[in-house]
């Protein structure tokens, strides 16, 4: 049995203790419940139909002798009072349905006095000294979730999500932060409200959501990885359902993008110059690092399919093509990272900041842009494609597919070795080069990729939630397995497909930190670009976002979890309407860190800022990223429809799917997602036309109301995964 707090210790003895009767019982699902009251706690035992036995601590107040009042059981809620020292608990539980076997109990606290909380216990006590395994639990300001399993002596699995949205009052007043609140040791596990260590107490009179707590029950305890992490997403959809969602606004991406656009051209701080060829720098005025190839890219391509979707020529896009030959080292055969004429310029005061110095996934990222802009018919970006593939495939033989974190180019000499100590290396690096051999393949028809494809996708069996290791190339890296599923046929590829996706929605965060800085920008289904990074990153989500729509294509023919597409929809919503607050022009100049780690940030400028952080802390302090620049040109060919002989344009916060118009007359497409949930249509007139009469109709035929919104666009809102057909009148 595992050491436990005297707090444990005493709550178990209690909830074990056959004289002491609940003072309530009820029933649902198969599941009963007992509440129990103790001298400092009040406490929910959940019974499983297996009899596996699991308490939820609703109250606290220590050293205490605790009241009941005011019970109410109607149908499928009890609530009910608490009196205590600290003051009085208001106490409501929601009973699992036939719908969705979901626990929700919320609890507030309205203190007689001012109130301090240096310590507080957490929530989940297993009884019956229940062995268990924690699969996952909150990193940082990520969702306040815990996943975990009971095998002995009976078995059960849960997926506990606290709602850290509506804590933002006691964060606000106490001045805490709700991250790293959900976790634990066995058997004390679950959330435990954040201590009051700055004298910032609750005020007497004010009421205060302490816990707000969405808990799916199950009995199917999963052994196999596959099984595990497939559950979990199934668990998180399900939990996202029953959830709290803020709204969305509309967000005016055109306009946004033409702002945008001006300063990444006119702006001397996002350009230097090497032998008369243009380059844009990583950072906004970081004029002393040499280039790199993968920031070239990186806003290449959002570029050019931006220039697809216009139909405008783009002289950006020329001046970039100009200056990637550069990157090709003829001595070591592939491309470089630095700009090889200008590498010394570096002066090593990071691991990576080396002329040969390569971060593994560094040198894949930009084969994978190659590769498509190649596909597209670049032939300058094709040579560079094909003529570095047989470097990348040495390396990968060379550490066995297994790579490290960085090593050195021209002796494969490892200069880091793991993340962390007994952490491995770049996990999701054999997922990253699988996808470009997939590319290799599609471009050159040579199986002998396809075959090293293969090869890389085999060496992410036994990751589990650990396969993360920066969010674009985990997503890049389902993409790819997912190709490689519908090439093969064999299941394994889908199931490890799966377990990328759901390390990427590990790292995510389903709430809206509403107190400090925080309330400035919204954080909803924001993601982070490393297992423990501190803040969100704009080229990471924006390329995440870009990921997940291809994911969502290649799956149209594909029967994938539906948990994934209502997941998967959720965050592109989401991100359509947060991604502009990375712009520092949307935030107030106040909440932006005085100290740059990279070149300058300017707050008029439509560049993005790379980092936002938790609401008491700083943004901005990385620096305002112009490899991030592609945010709004990755946005708005992905949803911004095109009437053709019109300039009036359709917009969805979903992915759109097989889109067919007449000219001017009918259009047709269908939107992703889930029909459980909805989304934003809207049809953007022109400038100074006024829109003629629409009717919208969902599969059902039925017409979709709308209304006139700013600007003279017509708004309307509908159910995802619908067949919509739009008429102009």
């Amino acid at each position: 049995m595992k050491p436990h707090s005297p707090w444990a210790a005493a709550a178990a003895k209690l909830l074990n203790d056959p004289v002491r009767q609940p003072f309530k019982v009820l029933d649902a699902e198969g599941y009963t419940f007992n509440f129990h009251l103790s001298v400092s706690a009040c406490w929910l035992t959940v019974i499983w139909p297996n009899r596996c036995r699991i308490a939820f601590r609703l109250a606290y107040s220590p050293d205490d002798e605790l009241d009941i009042g005011n019970v109410s059981d109607k149908n499928g809620q009890l609530t009910f009072t608490i009196t205590s020292i600290l003051g009085k608990f208001d106490v409501k539980v929601i009973l699992p349905t036939e719908q969705a076997s979901m626990l929700r109990y919320t609890v507030t606290l309205t203190p007689t006095e001012g109130t301090l909380f240096p310590y507080w216990p957490r929530d989940i006590l297993p009884l019956d000294n229940a062995e268990g395994e924690i699969w996952l639990k909150q990193v940082g300001t990520r969702s306040g979730q815990l996943y975990f399993t009971t095998t002995k002596p009976q078995k059960a699995a849960i997926l506990y999500l606290q709602n850290l949205s509506a804590l933002a009052d006691y964060n606000q007043q106490t001045e805490t932060s709700a991250g790293e609140t959900v976790g634990g040791e066995w058997p004390e596990i679950g959330f435990a409200l954040p201590p009051t260590l700055k004298n910032k107490p609750l005020q007497a009179g004010t009421t205060y959501v302490i816990s707000d707590a969405f808990i799916a029950l199950t009995t199917e305890v999963p052994e196999k990885e596959r099984d595990i992490t497939q559950q979990y997403l199934d668990l998180l959809a399900q939990v996202y359902l029953a959830l709290p969602k803020p709204n969305t606004h509309y967000q005016p991406w055109p306009e946004i993008l033409e702002k945008g656009l001006t300063d990444l051209i006119d702006s001397p701080g996002c350009w230097q110059q090497v032998d008369g060829k243009h380059y844009f720098n990583a950072y906004v005025s970081d004029h002393a690092t040499p280039p790199e190839i993968m920031v070239q890219l990186a806003v290449m391509l959002p570029l050019t399919d931006y220039k697809e979707w216009s139909g405008k020529p783009n002289d950006v896009i020329d001046k970039l093509r100009e200056g990637l030959p550069s990157f090709y080292d003829e001595q070591y055969k592939t491309i470089m990272r630095w700009h090889p004429k200008v590498a010394d310029r570096l002066e090593g005061e990071e691991e990576q900041k080396e002329p040969l110095t390569m971060d593994s996934w560094y040198l894949h990222h930009p084969l994978l842009n190659l590769s498509r802009l190649a596909l597209k018919g670049d032939e300058v970006a094709k040579k560079l494609f094909l003529d570095s593939l047989p470097f990348a495939i040495k390396v990968a033989h060379h550490f066995k597919y297994q790579w490290p974190v960085f090593y050195k180019m021209d002796t494969l000499e490892v200069v880091k070795e793991e993340t962390q100590p007994g952490k491995g290396g770049e996990k999701d690096v054999p997922g990253l080069y699988a996808h470009v051999m997939l590319q290799a393949w599609e471009l050159t028809g040579e199986k002998r990729y396809l075959a090293e494809a293969e090869k890389a996708a085999h060496k992410l069996q036994g990751l589990g939630f650990d396969v993360f290791y920066q969010a674009n190339n985990t997503a890049f890296s389902a993409g790819a397995l997912l190709r490689l599923y519908k090439i093969t046929k064999k299941q394994l590829y889908l199931d490890l497909s799966y377990l990328c996706l759901a390390s990427v929605f590990k790292n995510v965060q389903l709430w809206d930190c509403n107190y400090g800085f925080g309330k400035n920008f919204p954080t909803f289904f924001a993601l982070f670009p490393l297992n423990d990074a501190p803040y969100t990153a704009v080229y990471e989500e924006q390329e995440v976002f870009c990921a997940f729509h291809e994911y969502l294509n290649q799956a149209e023919d594909v029967d994938i979890l539906p948990s994934l597409r209502l997941l998967m929809a959720e965050y592109i919503r989401y991100l359509v309407e947060r991604a502009v607050y990375y712009y520092p022009t949307q935030l107030p100049k106040e909440m932006l860190s005085n100290e740059v780690k990279v070149g300058d940030v300017d707050h008029n400028l439509w560049i993005a800022l790379e980092d936002l952080h938790d609401g008491w802390e700083p943004s901005g302090e990385v620096g305002q990223e112009v490899y991030g620049a592609g945010n709004a040109f990755g946005i708005i060919p992905r949803h911004y429809l095109r009437l053709p002989g019109s300039d009036i344009m359709i917009y969805t916060d979903y992915p759109t799917y097989d889109y067919s118009a007449t000219r001017g007359k009918t259009v047709k497409f269908r939107l992703a997602g889930d029909g459980r949930l909805i989304c934003r249509l809207m049809v953007i007139k022109a400038d100074k036309d006024k829109l003629p009469e629409i009717e919208v109709t969902d599969s059902s035929k039925t017409t979709i109301k709308g209304k006139k919104v700013k600007d003279g666009h017509m708004e309307f809102t509908v159910a995802g995964d619908q067949h919509i057909t739009i008429h102009f009148k």
